[in-house]
């Protein structure tokens, strides 16, 4: 059984940082693309960032881009989002995933196998 728990949502003020975490148990972690997606109240999910397996490859949003990085440990079976400048643009729920592909650090929700339950950020102005 697949489990991605995350944490490390909460509270911040407009320019703060806030570092997400996904820990994942029941698969072969490091054998899988990794991603972030968000869902803000009344909105579509969006994809936010992929990391490949090994973590030498990311891939960002354009709203992102530049503010957030996606990391991985292999050895603790975690990814990581770190959410710098943030905007109250960035308020949702974020969602890690496990890809299905090992290659491709797709950006369509449905191309993920497994989701986490997500963790509330907001981003006060």
């Amino acid at each position: 059984q697949v489990q991605l728990v995350e944490s490390g949502g909460g509270l911040v003020q407009a320019g703060g940082s806030l570092r997400l975490s996904c820990a994942a148990s029941g698969q072969t972690f490091s054998n899988y693309v990794m991603g972030w997606f968000r869902q803000a109240p009344g909105k579509e999910r969006e994809f936010v960032a992929a990391i490949s397996r090994s973590g030498g490859s990311t891939r960002y949003s354009d709203s992102v881009k530049g503010r957030f990085t996606i990391s991985r440990d292999n050895a603790k079976n975690t990814v990581y989002l770190q959410m710098n400048s943030l905007k109250p643009e960035d308020t949702a729920v974020y969602y890690c995933a496990i890809g299905g592909s090992q290659y491709v650090l797709s950006a369509q929700s449905w191309q993920y196998q497994y989701w986490g339950q997500g963790t509330q950020v907001t981003v006060s102005s």
